[in-house]
């Protein structure tokens, strides 16, 4: 492993996720260079949670890093590689790096996708919209994106899974502490006809704030979103809202006016921030109007 990229994979364990200012520090002075200032005094008085970095690169060497990625069979690609996800680059806040796990042959599957979020509460009209959904989105030879919770997101890769098409679970833990527990086949099937990817390491476990942060994964790693079914509040707004900050389609499906699981798809389509969408041919006339 080239030193830039050993730095890369050292600060990857190290920083949180979804900071602006230290992807722009890497982005513009390299890996290397950025590793040598938090160990040393650059930073000091530029970031209030440096210690809190240090601490980690301390905890986390370079061979123990390695070893991890070996042991859980897991690949760590980055900005730059031959097998970065380009449209990843559209972000404020781009990853330090991924981690992947499963098949990598359907990596390249990627760039035309779409991701499907929604409420972890869906009524069953939700739950079957989302998995004939995605069926027919992989029925087109695309690829379906969510982020492998109960709900909508599980109903979405079921749906892509049972049409034999490519699924991709994105996490808010590590590829071997894939979240929650219940979904555990479902992630296994994942893996067998997709991948889990991850920005965070193999073995850290999933905590509240990392869901958030890795919605704009789901938003920019797709060509479009769709939510199905969504409170008013939802996260999955959250996911619509990253996607439309980077001029990715946002879609929603419609549902009774009187169901507050269907309250956020209707706040979208009011605000203009998503298209109302009933079938898949709008969805797909949406993000491949050439087609």
């Amino acid at each position: 492993m080239n030193p830039e990229v050993a730095a890369r994979l050292r600060l990857f364990s190290a920083i949180e996720g979804g900071s602006e200012f230290w992807s722009s520090e890497i982005e513009r002075n390299g890996a290397l260079l950025v590793l040598n200032g938090i160990e040393g005094n650059f930073y000091q008085k530029t970031k209030s949670n440096i210690e809190n970095i240090r601490a980690r690169l301390r905890e986390n060497p370079l061979e123990k890093l390695i070893e991890e990625l070996g042991e859980s069979n897991s690949v760590f690609i980055y900005p730059g590689d031959d097998l970065w996800p380009k449209q990843l680059n559209d972000l404020r806040n781009p990853p330090i790096g991924l981690i992947l796990k499963g098949e990598m042959e359907y990596l390249p599957l990627l760039v035309d996708s779409i991701s499907i979020v929604g409420t972890r509460n869906p009524s069953n009209y939700g739950f079957r919209v989302a998995s004939d959904f995605a069926a027919g989105i992989v029925d087109r030879a695309w690829s379906v994106i969510s982020g492998g919770a109960i709900g909508i997101d599980s109903a979405a890769h079921h749906g892509a899974l049972s049409a034999e098409g490519i699924t991709f679970g994105i996490l808010a833990g590590g590829v071997n502490r894939p979240y929650p527990l219940a979904n555990e086949r479902m992630f296994n099937e994942i893996r067998n006809k997709g991948l889990l990817i991850s920005e965070v390491m193999p073995n850290v476990h999933p905590v509240p704030h990392r869901f958030l942060i890795r919605n704009r994964l789901i938003a920019a790693l797709s060509k479009g979103t769709l939510v199905v079914e969504a409170a008013y509040r939802s996260g999955s707004l959250r996911t619509a809202r990253d996607a439309a900050e980077i001029f990715r389609p946002v879609m929603a499906v419609p549902g009774p006016i009187n169901v507050p699981t269907s309250e956020g798809c209707h706040r979208l389509i009011a605000e203009r921030c998503a298209e109302l969408v009933s079938s898949v041919s709008e969805v797909m006339e949406l993000v491949n109007p050439l087609a």
